[in-house]
């Protein structure tokens, strides 16, 4: 709930509905446009990819194999703003084989997932998700 807009976690909720606001439009500049530079973004049971430009490069790769939106979308914030949560529900389409995972022939998904975020001068920059890969994989298979 925003009450003036002037408090440091209505700013970080604010901020973090719009990153997810993008992602549902599919506009990849202006979520890229709400990261740092040095944005550090850990993968679901992955590793953590740094820059930019890394995560552009995630982006893409999404973009190739899934068409996702997300609902449900409820975001948590501390009271200083350097730190957010968010959980939500993935409505999921599986268009093309993503390395290492099941074939893809357009398998629809629904998906509980979630995402930490840190905070830094009005942009965001880090962000961790985690969902169940292995429910996701069940479900494709």
């Amino acid at each position: 709930m925003i009450i003036d807009g002037t408090r440091a976690h209505d700013r970080a909720t604010t901020l973090i509905l719009a990153y997810y606001a993008a992602f549902n439009r599919g506009d990849w500049a202006a979520m890229l446009a709400l990261l740092t530079d040095d944005v550090a973004h850990d993968l679901n049971q992955g590793t953590r990819e740094t820059g930019r430009d890394a995560f552009a490069a995630f982006l893409a790769r999404m973009d190739r194999s899934y068409r996702e939106h997300l609902r449900d979308i409820v975001v948590m914030a501390s009271p200083d703003g350097a730190r957010a949560a968010a959980e939500y529900v993935v409505h999921g389409e599986y268009l093309v084989a993503d390395d290492g995972l099941p074939p893809a022939n357009g398998q629809k998904y629904v998906l509980s997932g979630g995402a930490f975020f840190d905070i830094h001068e009005g942009r965001i920059a880090r962000v961790t998700n985690h969902y169940n890969l292995q429910d996701w994989i069940a479900q494709v298979s």
